[in-house]
């Protein structure tokens, strides 16, 4: 069964970069719109940013200057990229995408297993 993966989470310093990645575990036909998420224990997923396939983005009002996401449709790929890191970014980071694994099928919405930011004072 295919599966969103995301790497790239860690630990930095306030003001520090991180990159986040995610992609499908397999082969599949074709991906949609792609996303990624935040939550910190205690409080409601929020929207960090999103992509569409023609590349039309969209940001959270508390990342917009700061991160950017990017995707590369060849390799169905999905990139955060997030700079000038506060300690306010910590959260777990979920990568989601609309995806459609075969051409018969409709798309579905799948989500990753998340993966840890911690930005440090």
């Amino acid at each position: 069964q295919v599966q969103l993966v995301e790497s790239g989470g860690g630990l930095v310093q306030t003001g520090q970069s991180l990159e986040l990645s995610c992609a499908p575990s397999g082969d599949v036909f074709r991906i949609y719109t792609m996303a990624w998420y935040r939550q910190v224990p205690g409080k409601k997923r929020e929207l960090v940013a999103d992509i569409t396939r023609a590349g039309n983005t969209g940001y959270g009002d508390s990342v917009k200057d700061r991160f950017a996401i990017s995707r590369d449709n060849a390799k169905k790929t999905i990139y955060l990229r997030m700079t000038s890191l506060k300690p306010e970014d910590t959260a777990i980071y979920y990568c989601s995408a609309e995806i459609q694994v075969f051409s018969h099928e409709r798309a579905v919405t799948m989500w990753g297993q998340g993966t840890q930011v911690t930005v440090s004072s």
